[in-house]
């Protein structure tokens, strides 16, 4: 079936211009080609995935797993709208948070090995089910197979945009073949102090990578667009979890947001957490964020001027 988009989307998702040219096949090559010494998140493990080795964190090799594939009516608002985000939730994930809340997924990999032709099933089946966008959630791992498999989907006719939903631990490199592909990005910026990032997620360099990840997705997509219907057509969309006792160092975050990205940054400051998995181990963790510290956290996003906060 010839590549096209959909008749009622007011633009084209990038990644069928990609598809038409041929450059789509050609950066999932390109992407598989990596895998023999992964590069694709920001832990360089450079293990050889296609040999039967895993990677570090993400415990993956040539194919992924997935945990879970449906209508997502949980998201923000401009991904949800009133027929769901199509979230792919990929098993496993580079980061090892210690109050990780979908820890049987991510710490223990539950979920099925899956093939490219079934990932692009899955894209395929979530439009047919009326889905406003293709979600991927914990996708940094998953690069190349998303890459392969978005190939065989767009052919077949998919034509909604992209979201790629990651802990915002993602390597230039990978970046570089998503430039083009992805429409929407959803980076966490879980912390602003890479000390403490190494000591509750297990990863080093965490707030410079992080905030190069986010320059240059932004760089990519711009700041949110919306439709006529308030759905996310494009841009970039930034979750920032409050952690207990100013953790998440979310000053820093807004005033990087604020002045290094944009004013109009679509920010989500997110008040769920709660102590899971190994929280208890650690006693600043073993709790939840007070009102107030919800309330000082939302007051420094409008200080430094924020302008979209959900």
């Amino acid at each position: 079936m010839p590549v096209r988009p959909g008749p009622e989307l007011p633009f084209e998702p990038a990644y069928l211009t990609l598809a038409r040219s041929g450059e789509l096949a050609t950066r999932a090559a390109a992407a598989e080609a990596r895998l023999k010494d992964c590069d694709l998140c920001a832990r360089y493990c450079q293990v050889d995935r296609t040999a039967g080795l895993e990677g570090v964190a993400c415990r993956s090799g040539e194919t992924v797993r997935v945990a879970s594939w449906s209508p997502h009516h949980g998201e923000e608002e401009p991904l949800r709208g009133n027929r769901g985000s199509g979230t792919i939730f990929f098993s496993w994930c580079n980061l090892r948070c210690l109050f990780c809340q979908n820890w049987d997924i991510s710490w223990e990999g539950a979920g099925n090995e899956t093939s490219a032709a079934e990932l692009a099933m899955m894209m395929l089946a979530l439009q047919g089910a009326g889905c406003h966008n293709i979600n991927f959630v914990s996708p940094s791992h998953a690069v190349a197979q998303i890459l392969t498999a978005l190939a065989i989907a767009a052919e077949a006719g998919l034509h909604l945009p992209l979201v790629y939903n990651s802990g915002g631990y993602d390597s230039p490199e990978a970046l570089a073949l998503l430039d083009g592909v992805v429409d929407i990005y959803m980076p966490d910026m879980k912390y602003a102090d890479s000390g403490l990032a190494r000591r509750y997620s297990k990863v080093r360099d965490y707030a410079a990578v992080n905030r190069a990840a986010v320059r240059e997705m932004h760089r990519q997509v711009g700041d949110l667009v919306l439709d006529q219907n308030g759905i996310a057509r494009r841009g970039l969309l930034v979750r920032h979890l409050i952690l207990p006792g100013g953790l998440a160092g979310t000053a820093e975050v807004v005033r990087f947001l604020a002045k290094e990205i944009s004013c109009r940054t679509y920010f989500n400051l997110m008040s769920q957490y709660r102590p899971c998995y190994r929280a208890g181990e650690r006693a600043e963790l073993d709790r939840r964020p007070s009102l107030a510290e919800f309330r000082q956290a939302h007051d420094l996003a409008r200080q430094f001027g924020l302008e979209r906060l959900d």
